[in-house]
């Protein structure tokens, strides 16, 4: 079975996720993922497809057992958060903006970032010290960073895991990757 999980709210024509920007369409794919967590800035996540298939999840997906509906306040929350999604496109444009000047300003200042089109952005440090070491320095700064380290990634591919937003000012962008650069010259 074919599993797609979907950027909601940031890739694709209208935030529709990868299977848009794929030019794919769920008829293609039986069972679609989701967080609620990022884009929408909610909480949660769901699992989208038949009956059949959705029953069987009920039934045999022990993780299932423990879970429960979301909050009304937070669905409610979320359906805000989708109706933004579909009406104000800016948004996605301004965030695809700062994950290019992100990338840019990164590359001119020696970063090597993952590859990455989302607004997650990789940067891999090797070993877990020199990225704890680099989210304090930027913590101190006033930018919330987190390193991510094994057992999360392999051995030797400690990274900081950096989310831009479409609220990030130029200057904000700028700033990062000036305290990014130090905290990593410092670790080398």
């Amino acid at each position: 079975m074919r599993i797609a999980i979907i950027g909601l709210g940031v890739l694709g024509a209208g935030g529709r996720g990868t299977l848009a920007l794929a030019g794919s369409s769920t008829a293609a794919v039986p069972l679609l993922i989701g967080t609620l967590g990022k884009a929408f800035g909610s909480c949660g996540a769901f699992v989208a497809g038949s009956a059949e298939v959705i029953e069987f999840l009920m039934q045999r997906a022990r993780t299932y057992i423990y879970t429960t509906a979301l909050p009304q306040p937070v669905a409610a929350a979320t359906r805000a958060a989708l109706s933004l999604v579909r009406t104000e496109g800016w948004r996605r444009e301004r965030l695809a903006t700062n994950v290019a000047r992100f990338r840019s300003l990164a590359a001119a200042a020696g970063l090597t970032l993952l590859p990455s089109g989302t607004p997650i952005q990789p940067l891999r440090l090797g070993s877990a010290a020199a990225a704890l070491a680099a989210q304090e320095a930027l913590a101190r700064a006033g930018y919330l960073v987190v390193a991510i380290r094994p057992p999360t990634v392999p051995a030797g591919g400690a990274r900081l895991r950096i989310a831009l937003s479409a609220t990030h000012t130029d200057a904000e962008i700028a700033g990062l990757v000036s305290v990014l650069a130090a905290a990593c010259a410092g670790s080398a």
